[in-house]
């Protein structure tokens, strides 16, 4: 199973991240249009992903207590067939999630700068380890580093966490 370490963190603007990836030459690759469709499942976060059109069922498992956000996932591709029909009548549909996402990649990681219906503005990275946890790990520190990121602030939780969580007030993070 693949496996990256990831950070979310809420912010205000995202034009100070772009400044410092453009001043980087970080260039944004592509824009995707997402919404995330969770299932409730027994273990774990299960959810279709319909990005620009193509689909995807994404299963991952995170420990959002320990101190770096270590997750496995698996990714089921689909080319055809009404996949989201399909997986509405064999599972109960938790929430849906809608954004726009900026993807930048550095390295291994993928930066994500997401606008989050219902929640607002995050910078998201995913490093992906590729031979082993400490280069991981190093890959994903330098690109903290250049963006400046506050480590403290993250957010320990999915999107489909934040908008289940009726508590949660976004404007209440730093």
């Amino acid at each position: 199973m693949p496996k990256n370490l990831e950070i979310k963190i809420k912010v205000t603007s995202l034009k100070e991240l772009k400044n410092k990836l453009k001043k980087k030459r970080i260039g944004l690759k592509k824009i995707l249009i997402q919404k995330d469709v969770y299932y409730s499942v027994d273990s774990g976060l299960l959810k279709l992903r319909i990005e620009n059109g193509e689909k995807s069922l994404i299963y991952y498992q995170r420990d959002e207590k320990s101190k770096k956000r270590w997750s496995n996932y698996q990714v089921i591709k689909f080319a055809d067939g009404d996949i989201e029909n399909f997986c509405k009548n064999i599972f109960s549909t938790e929430i849906n999630v809608s954004k726009v996402r900026e993807l930048y990649i550095y390295k291994n990681t993928r930066i994500h700068l997401d606008k989050v219906k219902g929640l607002g503005s995050f910078i998201e990275l995913e490093t992906l380890v590729i031979d082993d946890l400490r280069n991981a790990e190093n890959h994903f520190n330098e690109i903290v580093e250049i963006l400046e990121l506050d480590t403290k602030s993250q957010i320990r939780a999915s999107y489909r966490d934040l908008l289940l969580d009726k508590k949660y007030d976004t404007d209440k993070i730093k």
